[in-house]
């Protein structure tokens, strides 16, 4: 699987989500730089990781939508290279518009860093394909600006087109209907603030993120 990982000044998460990558399927992926203007060419996919893109100033995500890089990313989404964006990778996505709604503020106004239990919403996606359908997993969270927000017609765009990938169980900090990752129409688009990337090893704590990675290979 040839893949790109998206590295923005802040990001934090992108040498765990190449570590994953590779240890998945075997190929290191190219580490792309945001001022960057092209991607490599034959890529199955592109990871936008988690982290702090340009220190989230202005808004969660909102510079980075505006980085060079990014207009061959949605070129890519358009044309149906899958995209995962993890955490701030997610608020990345809804500021482009490849996702719908927004990732605000937590609800209690705290930064959320622990181990959050999930339900697979859906396991017939190219994401999620290696899971049980309603699965409870154990995924890590870390994030200030995890509460996912839409308008109600949004919500129910995304319930009745299947297209809400997980829950939470127990909301930590507010999302609507307890969402915690979403695809976009095409099916080729994942934003979900919980990193799988840092659930790939029992000796960090837990496997549970390794079926996403696995779906990506099938």
């Amino acid at each position: 699987m040839e893949s790109a990982v998206i590295v923005f000044p802040g990001s934090n998460c992108d040498r765990d989500m190449a570590v994953a990558l590779e240890t998945v399927s075997g190929q290191k992926p190219h580490m792309v730089w945001h001022g960057d203007s092209e991607l490599p060419s034959g890529l199955d996919l592109i990871a936008i990781p988690g982290g702090f893109s340009y220190g989230d100033y202005l808004r969660s995500g909102a510079m980075a939508s505006r980085s060079n890089i990014i207009k061959p990313v949605i070129e890519a989404a358009q044309r149906g290279i899958r995209v995962l964006g993890v955490c701030n990778g997610f608020q990345i996505l809804t500021e482009t518009g490849l996702l719908p709604g927004a990732l605000m503020r937590n609800s209690n106004m705290n930064f959320v860093c622990k181990d959050a239990e999930l339900e697979v919403s859906n396991n017939s996606s190219i994401f999620t394909s290696a899971y049980a359908k309603n699965a409870s997993i154990s995924i890590p969270v870390a994030h200030h600006d995890g509460n996912f927000f839409a308008d109600t017609d949004i919500l129910d765009q995304l319930e009745a087109e299947d297209r809400v990938m997980f829950r939470y169980r127990g909301n930590i900090n507010g999302s609507s209907r307890n969402i915690a990752g979403i695809i976009n129409k095409a099916g080729n688009v994942l934003g979900m603030m919980p990193h799988p990337e840092r659930a790939i090893e029992k000796r960090h704590g837990g496997t549970d993120g390794l079926a996403l990675f696995e779906s990506l290979l099938r």
